[in-house]
């Protein structure tokens, strides 16, 4: 892995924790579905002009059409919608602790699901990190954090790890940014019907509005799918998702930062240890 990948990765890290944190400002002002519907449909517009552009076509392997509707669906819609309901009533950096342990979920269902073998140090990390995120969870519902906010994210965060086990090849063919603009505008319908059916629509627009859909819209939507798969292409999927590690840290220190969120020193040690072991789950793949 060299200096480059090193950056690529700590870069992605950034931009995905940081989603968390621009997503609460957002809920904060605007109605959760309708505004992530929209932001979808404008990354996809943008993925899809950058793709013709690039002299991509629509034209996909049967693959690509099945990774973009369930990534459209389980990741898009399920796992980012249930997200921002979420973070109407709990804290950012509680909903990227949750999210990030999305790496330990995949392990585990495909340690029982599809009969993966866990190397020792995979099985000693998916172990440290469920127990950091019990720990966390504890510490949060016994200060009274809401318990359907939480249950949402963990929902969420089973939707995206269904999306990941699900999906394979969806590189195969290329058109790559095709398919990235195509599973927006996916996810940008379906939550559109659900706003539709579920939400009284309001927005109290502000310049900090602005600038969060703003961001969220072009940086954690865009430009760090895009920093993904260059990442991946140029040291492979299980190497890139080392990087993972990085989230939960970066969830927590960016919310801590930008929104003042509180943190125990117990909450850091959570974390500590979430972050532990979704390493060690990560380079026990590596090694095999």
């Amino acid at each position: 892995m060299d200096k480059r990948a090193i950056v690529m990765g700590i870069a992605f890290a950034l931009m995905w924790s940081s989603a968390f944190t621009s997503a609460r400002v957002i809920v904060a002002q605007a109605s959760p579905l309708a505004s992530l519907s929209l932001r979808f449909f404008i990354s996809g517009l943008i993925g899809i002009m950058i793709a013709k552009w690039l002299g991509q076509s629509f034209d996909l392997t049967r693959n690509q059409w099945r990774a973009t509707f369930i990534f459209g669906i389980f990741q898009n819609a399920l796992y980012l919608g249930l997200n921002f309901v979420a973070m109407q009533t709990i804290e950012a950096s509680l909903a990227s602790i949750i999210a990030s342990s999305m790496p330990l979920m995949v392990a585990f269902a495909g340690w029982i699901v599809f009969r993966d073998k866990l190397a020792p140090l995979a099985l000693i990390g998916l172990i440290a990190g469920f127990v950091g995120v019990s720990l966390i969870m504890g510490l949060r519902l016994s200060g009274g954090a809401d318990l359907m906010g939480l249950a949402l994210c963990v929902a969420g965060a089973l939707a995206l790890t269904v999306a990941t086990l699900s999906v394979r090849g969806a590189s195969e063919g290329g058109n790559v940014m095709m398919v990235v603009g195509l599973q927006m505008i996916v996810g940008a319908v379906a939550l559109g019907v659900a706003s539709y059916f579920t939400e009284d629509i309001q927005v109290t627009m502000s310049a900090s509005l602005i600038l969060a859909f703003v961001y969220t819209t072009l940086v954690p939507g865009l430009a760090a799918t895009f920093v993904w798969f260059q990442l991946v292409n140029r040291i492979g999927a299980i190497k890139a998702a080392t990087f993972h590690f990085l989230n939960p840290f970066f969830g927590v220190l960016i919310a801590a930062i930008l929104l003042g969120e509180a943190m125990s020193l117990l909450d850091f040690v959570g974390v500590g240890i979430i972050t532990a072991g979704i390493l060690a789950v990560q380079l026990s793949k590596s090694k095999t």
